[in-house]
């Protein structure tokens, strides 16, 4: 069964920047699709960005489009998430979830929390001066 083990988060001024790292414990993710998700206070869970399986293709959502980066190491082994310009509406528990699937394309209605069913325990990330 797919582990993901999530680090990086942490308290970050606005404009700062952080990385977050995804783990996958034995398993090549080449076929895995893999997002990130977050979660604020008192707010649903909500997609942030996934990958293809082979990496190829990204979604993200509007909120961090051109802000965020997520890709794959090559050795499929791990995920990132490189967050940049943070704010405080940045602010939540970050999410990294898998599905075993190949897909080559990802869009919004494949990056939903739905879709996945590995899911790690969060990195809480918190922009505040």
């Amino acid at each position: 069964q797919l582990q993901l083990v999530e680090s990086g988060g942490g308290l970050v001024q606005p404009g700062g920047s952080l990385r977050l790292t995804c783990t996958a414990s034995g398993f090549n993710l080449e076929h895995y699709v893999m997002g990130w998700f977050r979660q604020a206070p008192g707010k649903e869970r909500e997609p942030v960005s996934c990958i293809s399986s082979r990496g190829g293709s990204t979604y993200y959502a509007d909120s961090v489009k051109g802000r965020f980066t997520m890709s794959k190491n090559s050795a499929k082994t791990m995920v990132y998430l490189e967050m940049n310009s943070l704010s405080p509406d940045d602010t939540a528990v970050y999410y990294c979830a898998g599905r075993n699937a190949i897909w080559y394309n990802i869009n919004q209605a494949l990056c939903q929390p739905s879709e996945f069913g590995y899911w790690g325990q969060g990195t809480q990330v918190k922009v505040s001066s």
